[in-house]
């Protein structure tokens, strides 16, 4: 026995509870990240390998139940700014999660990761968070087919804002003679749809790893409707292929650049309070908070996590983070840090599943996103809407991110909001939201808003 709470079996089980349902990021991931141009089976091995090894590190160092892998949110902002017509390549979008994981890792060791948390309200905190879901969702959607995002001129003129809606509900139309219905861009909207009702049953019955299950579902359904394509299974290796990779592939030449030093910015920020909230409440359900040695632990919980940052980007990947779905594991026993390093060793052995997951269309992966959307929407019943100083500013954090296609302007329009509304009702505004408030002011002057 391990201690009076758990046993070496029961936290097999508990790794395994988690890594099922961590498992979509394998499908999820590489299906996003390869928007910007990235190979990916590259991406696939790179987060095989990010989040076994971190994951293991929180088992190892920590000891605590937790698992670690490319995070949804600040993925679909890497697929966002490294686009093709986007604010810069891919390889230096890696350096800017790197460089953003090394400033992470100073505040955390500084204590100023905290204080910063501890100085933004809660509700703008539980406002990013449906933000990047609703930012998450949006993508979803998009890549599924479903809809078209219409770009206006800008300035905007009333000709163009009379032209159509931003955001279009592609039609479909029936098929008398194949008597099913065929989207306008051909079966994969269909399938995406169908991908979406399957989740949203499995979900709805409460059933674990729903999200990989209808990924899984929704890949084979594609097979017979001619979106799944089986041709890359023919003479694949099931070794890993690690002949092309994106190790090290970091471009640090345009991190010079003005635009970049917004993107580390948001990479740190929007990292700092997902990370924190995620540790605190996993931590807390384990019993290891309640522990003499509970604040140390989350300390180096916080350390580990940071240097996750850097070492996903060193491999080829988009921000490692902890997952929230480390909870169902807890739920099933997990206390101890053998979860953690189950849920890493199955991460591990995930690099023989490459040609699956190669198969796997974007339609499927597309609803996982939707789902996620969903997940982190739950976190707006935690803002007080009777309060108009938590309303306006988390209003406009929330929708910004999705309307203006950037987390920044969200994170922006709240900061500002809140500091200026609360100094005038009396508020005392903690002075670390006024520098950032200054920050954030000096951004659009002499920046823009571009991202």
């Amino acid at each position: 026995m391990l201690n009076q709470q758990t046993s070496v079996r029961t936290e097999i089980i508990a790794g395994i509870t988690t890594f099922v349902t961590m498992a979509y990021i394998l499908f999820v991931n590489p299906s996003t990240l390869a928007t910007t141009g990235m190979d990916p089976n590259a991406v696939f091995i790179a987060t095989c390998l990010g989040a076994g090894i971190v994951s293991i590190m929180m088992g190892l160092i920590v000891k605590a139940p937790i698992g670690l892998a490319p995070g949804m949110g600040l993925n679909a902002y890497f697929a966002v700014v490294a686009a093709p017509n986007g604010l810069m390549t891919w390889q230096t979008a890696l350096a800017a999660v790197f460089i953003s994981g090394i400033i992470f890792l100073i505040l955390t060791v500084t204590g100023f990761r905290q204080a910063l948390v501890e100085a933004v309200p809660k509700s703008l905190q539980y406002a990013i968070t449906v933000g990047i879901g609703l930012f998450i969702a949006l993508l979803g959607f998009k890549l599924s087919g479903l809809i078209a995002l219409q770009a206006a001129p800008i300035p905007p003129t009333i000709e163009s804002l009379q032209g159509g809606a931003p955001v279009t509900l592609l039609p479909f139309e029936w098929n008398l003679h194949l008597a099913s219905f065929e989207y306008f861009y051909g079966n994969s909207g269909l399938l995406a749809f169908i991908g979406l009702l399957i989740t949203s049953i499995l979900m709805v019955r409460g059933i674990k790893g729903s999200i990989l299950i209808g990924i899984v579902i929704s890949t084979l359904i594609g097979i017979p409707m001619g979106v799944t394509d089986l041709s890359s299974l023919q003479g694949a290796s099931w070794f890993p292929d690690f002949s092309n990779t994106n190790f090290l592939a970091l471009d640090f030449k345009g991190v010079l650049g003005i635009g970049i030093l917004e993107v580390i910015f948001v990479f740190t920020f929007v990292e700092l309070f997902d990370t924190f909230g995620t540790m605190v409440a996993t931590m807390d359900r384990a019993g290891i908070l309640k522990q003499p040695d509970g604040k140390k632990r989350l300390s180096k919980a916080m350390m580990v996590d940071a240097s996750g940052v850097s070492i996903g980007a060193l491999l080829g990947t988009s921000t490692i983070t902890a997952f929230v779905e480390s909870s169902s594991g807890i739920e099933a026993g997990g206390r101890r840090g053998l979860t953690a390093i189950t849920i890493g060793v199955l991460f591990i052995l995930a690099l023989f599943i490459a040609p699956l997951a190669g198969i796997v269309p974007s339609a499927a992966t597309a609803s996982a996103l939707i789902i996620v959307g969903v997940l982190m929407m739950q976190n707006v019943v935690n803002i007080k809407f009777d309060d108009m100083l938590e309303a306006i500013p988390a209003f406009l954090t929330i929708v910004l991110m999705p309307l203006s296609q950037s987390i920044a302007n969200g994170i922006s329009a709240g900061i500002i909001f809140y500091v200026i509304l609360g100094s005038l009702r009396g508020k005392k505004v903690h002075i670390i939201m006024w520098i950032l408030a200054v920050v954030v002011v000096a951004r659009y002057l002499f920046i823009g808003g571009e991202i």
